[in-house]
């Protein structure tokens, strides 16, 4: 039997608070409790970035600001630069608590960015290495992680022009058109690759937001909702059945997504009353156990610095 939501909220919240997990502890006091103690938070995201799971991602880090290997920080999978520092968005790190993380996203932009605004998995020459899922990702993590660089806005431009179509606009690799078209998909809109972006452009203030982001904007939402999300049919390969992913979830969360994930970029937009997203809103309801807690359905075990909890248990990071 599913529990109501609103009947497990404070008890779920007093597990997140436990002070031996600080980096749950953190994030759950800046986003679950409001009104914030200012000075409770202050001391929680300290913590968080001395003794919890950030400080191991960060002690990884070389100290010209890459993991792993030189350069754009795609390879390995899931330890090098692309991925350490999407994780570190994902458990709330910033800027300002530890210089290292201005070096690691001056290193990113300096090593993987494109100068017409592109993110690339490979050389600086190879456009080709950009994909809808990367160009997100990495513009979400960077913004969240506190960097307001000139390049990143770029960035941000690069990524809604080439939802859009703007003219003279050069689709090569897998980024096959506007729209989140991908060579993988087929070459259908991806919509792993649009949650990504949807999230990207969800982190941005809205006074940041120029003309062509809020036209994006506008488009990936019609996007999201042209079926309905929970089914998570969106466009396909061959007809396929959806990926399994979608209603699996995980922590961290790298280019597979979930239906969780795009429900926060839909509600992190402004669209958490809107009717076409309840079902989706109903079946996270629907996950929890008797306690209100959720458990971890996938992971990357031994893949990535840390690992986040077992499988098919409860888990705060979910």
């Amino acid at each position: 039997m599913t529990i109501p939501f609103e009947s497990t909220f404070a008890e779920t919240i007093d597990w997140l608070l436990e002070e031996e997990s600080p980096g749950a502890r953190y994030l759950a006091l800046r986003d679950l409790t409001s009104p914030a103690d200012e000075k409770a938070l202050a001391a929680a995201r300290q913590k968080a970035h001395r003794e919890g799971p950030i400080a191991q991602v960060l002690d990884n880090m070389m100290p010209e600001g890459y993991w792993v290997k030189p350069g754009p920080g795609y390879i390995q999978k899931y330890r090098s630069s692309v991925w350490a520092i999407i994780l570190l968005s994902q458990l709330g790190a910033n800027i300002n608590e530890d210089e290292r993380i201005a070096r690691a996203c001056d290193y990113m932009l300096t090593n993987a960015l494109i100068g017409d605004g592109r993110l690339t998995s490979m050389t600086l020459t190879a456009p080709s290495g950009n994909i809808d899922c990367l160009q997100g990702n990495l513009c979400r993590a960077l913004y969240s992680l506190g960097c307001r660089d000139e390049r990143l806005f770029k960035a941000y431009e690069w990524m809604a022009g080439s939802e859009m179509g703007e003219d003279n606009f050069k689709y090569v690799g897998y980024k096959s058109g506007p729209n989140f078209e991908c060579r993988i998909n087929g070459p259908l809109p991806c919509a792993w690759g649009a949650v990504k972006v949807m999230l990207a452009f969800a982190a941005l203030a809205p006074e940041q937001r120029s003309p062509l982001v809020e036209r994006a904007i506008s488009r990936g939402l019609d996007f999201m909702f042209s079926i309905e999300p929970r089914t998570a049919r969106w466009p396909m390969r061959h007809d396929g059945a959806p990926n399994r992913a979608w209603w699996k979830f995980g922590f961290p969360v790298f280019y597979v997504t979930d239906l969780l994930q795009a429900a926060e970029a839909l509600v992190e937009l402004g669209y958490g009353q809107d009717e076409r997203l309840a079902q989706v809103l109903n079946l996270v309801r629907e996950k929890q156990n008797g306690q209100g807690r959720w458990v971890l359905e996938y992971d990357y075990p031994g893949k990535t610095w840390l690992d986040f909890g077992a499988k098919n248990e409860v888990n705060k990071w979910v």
